[in-house]
């Protein structure tokens, strides 16, 4: 495939002068012929067999996904827009009016402090006639009788959505106004934020290259819940608008060949292609269109250009011999960005003048004819024929090119220009001039002050905006904060084989206990449906291959092979109403699918419960910007980081081995994380999710580490849930020693093991007793502290709240030693909420991971049983209870090399 612009008009082939034209127009005709007689399938069919007949002739045919740098839709095949044009140029023009004003108005502001509050006006000037198109005729609300599209809006554009939203009624003035300024709880957020604007936003689009990604696994996922009929999808689409330059994220461009494969026809990229990126063009030494262009057919797309508006078209009839289209084709993306910033004059001299038929051809024209030739993304009938012909596309998704002008109807002050993106200030002569551009009815009194404007509501604008989105079954964007669905999670006793304690000889582990649970979710008639298990590739991994026969694995063309496993039990299974999402290794496009899966009950009215289970640090250090972007969505279900913690997975090494995702985890703040060692703390943890997630829809997502060491599990305390749940409970009291010395140990996940022998030897070899505690988490335990130091902070005078960790502690005597499989900043969370006077330790796996067996691994990190069990003499010590040469003694007994290097530096 070749992605690079050819310099070479239609008419004759790339790279070679023509030796015989009147050849060449024989066999163009013939084409013309066979097209006229016999239509394009026929003329398709037949230059397929002519490249398949050469190349068995050894002619060297390479693969050009390229078409010609003109409209994809020839004049007479484009669909006429039903709408009332006159009417939407105003409204459009009331809009690009109000969002400038709102972009201005709030970096007139001049803080104290200083600092500009920011906003985008070119953005939006490049893109209103695609929004206009989009919100008058083909953007569906959800209604009773469809189920809503989902818009991932370009985020720089907000200030056009919200000018929008101001003319419809759903948005005051006053919003406007405080457009940026959000902590007063009355302003707009900068871009599309779910978390900020519940019933407005559906999407986070601004951290560029997600929005397209996240949006082809959601339209994946729309066609994964028809498929199981769990929702009627098949008359919804999603729209993609992005940026041209924002191609260039790997994200943007990563997926689609996915949604080539899987025929995700109710797909729609639209990339504005305006030529520019934040600071200069995109592709100045090339052509962006052509690029993308090649890059998506190539991939399996239907590829629509739309570059020309219809002023162009006469143009373009009378270009016999494409000495138009040839120039068209060889200019570069940096010279058609230097035309938008000039004037006519200078584009019928470097443009048109590059050959002299086409300067001929608009001698007749004046320099401001050859101004107003406008680039297609700003011709309304053209963007409607655009939009309609993809609507209608069938088994291929689809992508507009369409060029536009970035800054477009801003002017001197920023069209075309490079720095047009950072300008959100005008002087009153740049606002004129916008004014008079767009026929805005404000006098030249009010200019300094920017008034928004808004017909009256009996006025033929505004009765035609309402009337269209009326049609469509209501307003856009609008995202549903809550599912009509009700759901009861099946009570925490169905899940026996979790909670009760392992038979003698039956160990497992807390990866096959969150199997277990989920397999035993399956079964509820009601909720296993819902349940949407996603797997990366690792099924075996984690002991999860038995549901590859039970639930099947979703694939929309079924199973059409005989796998090679067919005759086992647990057989490789691939079906069209499979409910596995099987990504492959792919663990950003898993995350995606999770995402869709968990903002279903916002973008389908469903519920439902995605288990997405992967290598933990493959997890948030991978992809926390989607990790971030499901926090803003309000996602709901659960991330599972199997092989957890830094000296778990023995073997595989320094990229393995996690040993600070659950710090990554605590920065998203619905995030909810816990590390549970025991089988029973799965079953708590995962069961309580599903309650507030479920039943309670409260807007958080679990996170789990989980472990494939296997070992004897305790089974649930009676009374102890809740404490699981806060994150530290007594699992192990100590045997009172005749020395009455104590100390108390913490740990989580695998090292909660280490704390139960150490207890051991302290109790045999030093005369001391400890109590152990699991903690499941340290980042719940020191959220609520935190919240208790903020409570008490702003209410001195009140009965100071005492954290969950030292109501624990307070009648358990003696210093604290905290030991986890993660760096030390994990258990360091919770100092400053253990009982005043109390000393703390803490161990943890700072450094990167090796290779080599848990017990060295656990030695070299300073975390195991002996390290323990120096650190809880070591706090003695500091606390005058044993002398300092009971520390040296213990070193010298355990055979401590205590010159070795530091495992952080190691």
């Amino acid at each position: 495939m070749s992605a690079i612009p050819e310099s070479h008009s239609g008419t004759s082939a790339p790279g070679a002068p023509d030796l015989d034209t009147q050849e060449t127009r024989e066999w163009m005709d013939a084409l013309s012929a066979v097209i006229e007689a016999e239509g394009p399938e026929r003329a398709h069919f037949l230059l397929e067999q002519l490249l398949e007949h050469a190349r068995q002739s050894s002619i060297d045919m390479p693969f050009s996904a390229n078409t010609g740098y003109v409209n994809t839709i020839e004049v007479d095949q484009e669909e006429r827009c039903p709408g009332n044009i006159e009417i939407e140029e105003r409204l459009r023009a009331y809009m690009r009016w109000n969002a400038m004003a709102m972009v201005v108005k709030a970096n007139r502001h001049h803080p104290e402090d200083g600092g500009d509050l920011g906003g985008h006006i070119g953005s939006f000037a490049s893109l209103a006639h695609m929004f206009g198109a989009g919100f008058n005729h083909f953007w569906h609300a959800e209604s009773e009788n469809h189920g809503g599209d989902c818009l991932y809006i370009q985020g720089h554009v907000s200030p056009g959505v919200y000018a929008r939203a101001y003319m419809e009624g759903r948005l005051t003035e006053e919003q406007l106004l405080n457009f940026r300024q959000e902590t007063g709880g009355k302003g707009l957020s900068s871009y599309p934020h779910p978390k900020l604007m519940p019933e407005f936003w559906q999407f986070p689009t601004v951290s560029m290259g997600l929005g397209p990604l996240m949006a082809i696994y959601q339209a994946r996922f729309l066609k994964y819940l028809h498929a199981r009929g769990i929702a009627n999808t098949e008359n919804r689409k999603v729209w993609v608008f992005c940026g041209d330059g924002e191609m260039d994220e790997v994200e943007s461009l990563g997926a689609i060949g996915l949604a080539a494969r899987e025929g995700l026809d109710n797909l729609i990229f639209v990339i504005n292609c305006n030529l520019q990126r934040l600071d200069g063009p995109v592709r100045g030494n090339g052509k962006i269109v052509q690029e993308l262009e090649g890059t998506f057919r190539g991939a399996g797309w239907n590829v629509i250009k739309l570059l020309w508006g219809a002023n162009w078209d006469p143009l373009l009839a009378r270009d016999k011999d494409g000495a138009l289209r040839k120039v068209m084709m060889d200019t570069l993306d940096g010279d058609y960005q230097a035309f938008k910033a000039n004037d006519g004059a200078f584009v019928r001299k470097n443009f048109f003048g590059r050959d002299p038929k086409t300067l001929e051809m608009v001698a007749k024209m004046s320099d401001d004819d050859i101004w107003n030739l406008r680039r297609g993304g700003h011709d309304p009938q053209k963007v409607y024929a655009a939009y309609h012909k993809a609507v209608h596309h069938k088994g291929q998704p689809t992508v507009l090119l369409i060029k536009t002008v970035k800054g477009f109807g801003m002017g001197k002050s920023g069209e075309g220009k490079n720095n047009v993106h950072q300008t959100k200030k005008l002087t009153d002569d740049d606002i004129k001039a916008f004014r008079d551009r767009f026929n805005i009815p404000v006098p030249d009194s009010q200019i300094a002050d920017i008034p928004f404007y808004k017909p009256a509501d009996d006025t033929p604008e505004m009765k035609y905006l309402h009337e269209r989105r009326k049609a469509l079954g209501g307003y856009l964007p609008h995202r549903r904060a809550k599912a009509d669905e009700h759901f009861t999670v099946p009570a925490l006793e169905n899940f026996k084989s979790v909670m009760e304690p392992t038979p003698e000889g039956r160990e497992i582990s807390t990866t096959q206990a969150y199997v277990r649970f989920l397999t035993q979710l399956l079964r509820d008639q009601a909720l296993g449906p819902r349940v949407v298990p996603i797997l990366v590739d690792e099924a075996r991994t984690f002991g999860m291959e038995g549901l590859f026969r039970q639930i099947g694995i979703y694939n929309p063309a079924g199973q059409q092979y005989t796998p090679v496993d067919k005759d086992q039990v647990m057989y490789y299974k691939e079906d069209k109403k499979g409910q596995i999402l099987q990504e492959g290794i792919n663990e950003a496009g898993g995350m995606s699918s999770w995402i869709a899966a968990a903002t279903s009950y916002s973008t389908s009215n469903r519920i439902m419960v995605p288990f997405y289970v992967y290598y933990s640090m493959f997890g948030f250090q991978r992809i926390g910007d989607l990790a971030w972007a499901a926090g803003d969505m309000q996602a709901r279900g659960f991330l599972l980081g199997g092989t957890s913690g830094r000296t778990t997975l023995n073997g595989e090494g320094l990229q393995h081995e996690d040993g600070h995702s659950h710090i990554l985890a605590g920065t998203i703040p619905n995030c909810i994380s816990y590390d549970p060692t025991f089988a029973h703390e799965v079953g708590v943890i995962l069961h309580h999710g599903l309650k507030r997630m479920v039943e309670k829809q409260d807007n958080v997502f679990y996170y789990l580490t989980l472990l494939n060491e296997n070992y004897a599990m305790p089974g649930l305390t009676p009374g102890t849930e809740e404490q699981i749940i806060k994150g530290m409970y007594l699992c192990k009291p100590g045997t009172d020693a005749s020395t009455g010395l104590r100390v108390q140990l913490l740990g989580s996940g695998t090292i909660l093991r280490e704390s139960f022998v150490a207890q051991k030897l302290l109790l045999e070899d030093w005369g001391v007793t400890a109590d152990v505690w699991s903690c499941p988490s340290f980042n719940e335990l020191a959220r609520d502290g935190q919240a208790c130091e903020r409570d008490n902070l702003l209410h001195p005078t009140e009965t100071p709240k005492v954290s969950f960790v030292a109501q624990q502690l307070e009648n358990h005597d003696g210093p604290v030693v905290a030991s986890t499989d993660y760096i030390k900043s994990y258990a360091e969370q919770i100092r400053s909420f253990i009982p005043k006077g109390r000393t703390y330790k803490v161990l943890g796996t700072d450094g990167f991971g090796r290779s080599d067996f848990r017990s060295k691994l656990r030695e070299h990190f300073e975390i195991n049983r002996h390290f323990i069990v120096i650190a809880a003499l070591k706090a003695l010590s500091e606390d005058g209870k044993v002398p300092v040469s009971k520390v040296s003694e213990a070193i010298a007994k355990y055979g401590i090399n205590t010159d070795k290097v530091n495992p952080l530096y190691a």
